[in-house]
C-alpha cells in the first residue's frame, strides 16, 4: 500500500520552517500532498494562487510532492486523497499541546485510520512562523532569510 501523507496548513507564506519539514518527510512517504486549507476565521495576506505557486516552485525538485488546496475538515480531505498520515511541525511546547489535541481528535473521528506524524522543526528554524514573516514583510523588513527563494519578491 502506498504511504500517502498530507501536510496541511495556510502557508501564508511558506517558510524555511515548512520547507525543513517537507525535506525531512520526503524519504518517509511515497507521496506527500502539501495542502492549503481554508480557515474561514483567518484573513490571508496572500491569495491562494500565489501561495500555491510559491509552494510548487519551492518543491518542484521533489517528484512525489503534489500541491493542492481544500475546504472543510482535514480528515475528510485525507480520506478523499486516500492519505493515511497527516504531517505536522512542532516548534515549541505550546505547538505540541495544541497539535496533540487535534491529532487525538482526528484519529478518533477517523476511526483510528489516520495517524499524525510530528516533526520537530530544526533548531535553527524553530523561531520562524508565517505570522512573523508577514509582519516583517508588512513593514518592509528583511524577511528573505526566513523563506524559500520563490517567496523572495
Amino acid at each position: 500500500m502506498e504511504k500517502i501523507a498530507v501536510f496541511p496548513g495556510s502557508f501564508d507564506p511558506i517558510t524555511l520552517g515548512h520547507f525543513d519539514i517537507i525535506e525531512r518527510a520526503v524519504p518517509l512517504f511515497d507521496k506527500i500532498i502539501v495542502a492549503i486549507g481554508n480557515n474561514s476565521n483567518k484573513e490571508y495576506m496572500f491569495p491562494l494562487e500565489k501561495r500555491m505557486q510559491w509552494i510548487q516552485e519551492t518543491v518542484e525538485h521533489f517528484p512525489h510532492i503534489e500541491v493542492d488546496h481544500f475546504e472543510g475538515l482535514t480528515i475528510d480531505y485525507c480520506f478523499e486523497k486516500k492519505a493515511q498520515y497527516i504531517i505536522r511541525g512542532l516548534r515549541n511546547p505550546a505547538d505540541f499541546e495544541f497539535e496533540k489535541a487535534i491529532a487525538h481528535t482526528n484519529r478518533t473521528l477517523a476511526n483510528k485510520n489516520l495517524e499524525t506524524v510530528f516533526f520537530l522543526t530544526s533548531s535553527g528554524k524553530s523561531f520562524i512562523s508565517s505570522s512573523i514573516v508577514r509582519e516583517i514583510m508588512k513593514y518592509k523588513g528583511h524577511y528573505e532569510i526566513l523563506v524559500p527563494k520563490p517567496v523572495r519578491i
